[in-house]
């Protein structure tokens, strides 16, 4: 179920100030999706200068580390202000980056029940398959999840919730202090698996990228696929069958 627009433009507008404010830099575009309960906010062309030079030191896991310590001390404030617009009151907050492609995305969660009947994956997508992949993706990495829930939120955003799903070593990890080393251990393998498992075979359409975000705590995550447009696929098809040709 989606919002009118009024309330993406505020969130949007909230989220990139905030930004400025938090990093010296906003974004230079925001996609805001409102499927209630969930918000996603998924923006573009975000490095501050700092950052690009870290990054030219091969300094990556400093920037995420920073990144990550910035959006702790945001949380409670986008919690707060979202309330005020179009009543989001958020009970979890997540975030994750692309530092190569320079985006990323906060993930919201509204304190409410999910009602499943209002969301609708459009004809001719096969969520069943869909799930099948993300459990191979889950099997490859760690276990298969106890709990997976998947949700079209709309036509370029697709949410996964899974729960239940730690080994017991990352358990371990996790009690004796090392959730910052099992994240990033943890993102890096998922990103591969998740980018050699056909999931655009079976959405019939082409990814463009994938982020991830855990709460360890209550052993829950979540993955959210940016998809191109609809005539990507179709375009990326005649592209390779040219070249063929040539």
């Amino acid at each position: 179920m989606k919002l009118e627009k009024k309330p993406q433009k505020e969130v949007g507008s909230y989220i990139s100030a905030l930004m400025r404010t938090y990093f010296g830099k906003g974004p230079t575009s925001v996609h805001v999706t409102i499927s209630r309960p969930f918000i996603t906010i998924h923006f573009r062309g975000f490095i501050t200068p700092m950052e690009k030079f870290l990054l030219q030191q091969n300094e990556e896991r400093r920037v995420l580390e920073t990144r990550d310590m910035l959006m702790d001390n945001m949380k409670e404030e986008v919690i707060q202000e979202l309330k005020s617009i179009g009543e989001l009151e958020l009970n979890e907050v997540y975030s994750d980056w692309n530092l190569q492609k320079k985006t990323g995305i906060v993930i919201g969660v509204i304190d409410e029940e999910v009602d499943k009947s209002k969301f609708k994956w459009p004809d001719g997508f096969n969520e069943k398959k869909f799930q099948e992949q993300l459990i191979k993706a889950s099997i490859l990495s760690e276990k298969a999840p106890e709990e997976q829930e998947t949700y079209w939120l709309d036509n370029r955003t697709i949410l996964v919730r899974r729960s239940n799903f730690l080994l017991p070593i990352e358990k371990e990890l996790i009690r004796h202090g090392h959730t910052e080393e099992l994240k990033q251990a943890k993102w890096q393998l998922e990103q591969k698996v998740l980018g050699e498992i056909e999931f655009e075979p079976v959405l019939n359409r082409l990814i463009s990228e994938t982020f991830l975000d855990w709460d360890f705590d209550d052993d829950l995550g979540y993955i959210v696929f940016i998809l191109k447009p609809n005539n990507a696929l179709v375009e990326g098809a005649e592209n390779q069958q040219e070249e063929q040709t040539n």
